[in-house]
């Protein structure tokens, strides 16, 4: 009797460890994604004049190497101002749009983009634009992947908050020139 338990019992086992099911779905790459896929994103800044001659409107192409997909998340943010902290300058960073409303009318800055460009330019109703208006402006774009957007919980329109998700200081932006 023991041997044909011992027999049943070595043919079960045969049979259980060389079973092989459907595969599975693949495994999930996480934040870091897969090897040589950027899925963190990058920053670009630029500064720049908008003037008559451009139209006051600023274009930038996206680099040929640059892979930007039509999912993407693409913000664009001015440099609104440099406040004292502390004793420590800090730069106020604003999301596009931003609109600001004077007497004479109202100013916008605003943008749009496509998987190729962003472009960043001014709508306004006043007469003349005063040269703090539309001189030495600084922008940043951050190009943040859907993958990106969909595992954090952060509030994009805060230029410091998408930063420190990404795990960037202001030195690791790429400073870029659209001349």
């Amino acid at each position: 009797m023991k041997t044909v338990t011992s027999i049943i019992l070595l043919i079960a086992l045969a049979v259980i460890t060389s079973c092989e099911g459907p595969m599975g779905p693949p495994g999930y790459d996480g934040i870091d994604g897969e090897d040589g896929v950027n899925i963190q994103g990058s920053i670009f800044e630029f500064t720049d004049d908008f003037t008559n001659a451009n139209e006051f409107s600023l274009s930038y192409s996206f680099p040929n190497d640059f892979e930007i997909y039509s999912t993407d998340i693409v913000m664009v943010y001015i440099l609104w101002e440099q406040a004292d902290y502390g004793g420590e300058t800090v730069d106020v960073w604003r999301a596009l749009p931003q609109t600001v409303v004077l007497n004479e009318g109202v100013i916008q800055y605003n943008f749009d983009h496509t998987v190729y460009d962003v472009r960043v330019f001014i709508d306004e109703t006043v007469g003349e634009l005063l040269p703090e208006e539309t001189q030495n402006q600084t922008f940043r774009i951050a190009v943040l992947p859907a993958a990106w957007g969909s595992t954090k919980s952060i509030d994009i329109t805060d230029m410091n908050a998408v930063m420190k998700s990404m795990d960037m200081t202001s030195k690791s932006v790429k400073k870029i020139s659209i001349k």
